[in-house]
């Protein structure tokens, strides 16, 4: 199985931190967004979406993340533990309604704010907009906890599970530009320490490091040209 990943992204780190964990076998594939290699001829071959994390079993291809962890889950049921996508219909289903959420609400909202001090001011975004788009973000940090979280050790109970890994990739991006999302918030901050001690912190720390050391991402994009690229694109974020 070949995974081809940047871990900038969050998607591809819950793939990665999914198959480091359970030990599922795996080639990492690097593609380097800043460099703009998913556009490259190669990774057109893999993936005709041009997008991350994509995944290459055999002649089989999938190219969205959740598709990805389900399928990894049921390829390998020896190694990955039911709790990961639980064969319990309601469990299983709250796992589902999570990872149907996050893409418009946590990941839509997370990445406006990672982008917002990575690339600004070379993009000229007013600050009423990055006022909102951190409103946004808040709100929906609010109603994770109060919809989805809850009083629970994790999103679908008592065990660690699919949703959970999404969601924390999902709420570190901001966290690398140094917007702490859980500072003042006991109960989160909590949650996050019972999956990092799942995943293990060595591997879970791994994993961010790249998101924890962005400074430098607005230079790269500026000596390879793809900020002239990126520019309509994170400006249409904020229209």
């Amino acid at each position: 199985m070949e995974l081809y990943l940047d871990l900038h992204s969050q998607p591809c780190r819950s793939v990665y931190l999914l198959a480091k964990r359970t030990g599922i076998p795996f080639t990492f594939k690097s593609v380097d967004l800043s460099a703009g290699q998913q556009f490259g001829e190669d990774f057109g071959k893999v993936s005709v979406v041009r997008k991350v994390p994509a995944m290459k079993d055999g002649d089989f291809i999938l190219t969205e993340s959740v598709a990805i962890l389900q399928y990894m889950v049921e390829k390998f049921p020896q190694l990955v533990p039911g709790h990961w996508y639980p064969s319990d219909l309601q469990r299983r289903a709250l796992v589902n309604e999570f990872l149907s959420w996050q893409h418009t609400a946590l990941r839509a909202h997370g990445s406006k704010v990672f982008w917002l001090p990575t690339l600004f001011p070379s993009v000229a975004v007013p600050k009423e907009k990055m006022d909102s788009a951190l409103e946004d973000l808040k709100q929906t940090m609010d109603l994770f906890q109060s919809k989805f979280l809850k009083d629970s050790s994790f999103i679908a109970g008592e065990e660690v599970s699919l949703a959970d890994l999404v969601a924390i990739v999902e709420i570190m991006q901001p966290v690398g530009t140094g917007l702490d999302v859980f500072e003042g918030q006991p109960a989160l901050s909590a949650w996050r320490e019972r999956v990092k001690k799942v995943i293990g912190e060595e591997l879970f720390d791994e994993a961010h490091q790249s998101i924890m050391n962005v400074d430098c991402l607005a230079k790269t994009f500026q000596d390879n040209g793809m900020l002239e690229f990126l520019k309509p694109r994170i400006n249409k974020m904020f229209t």
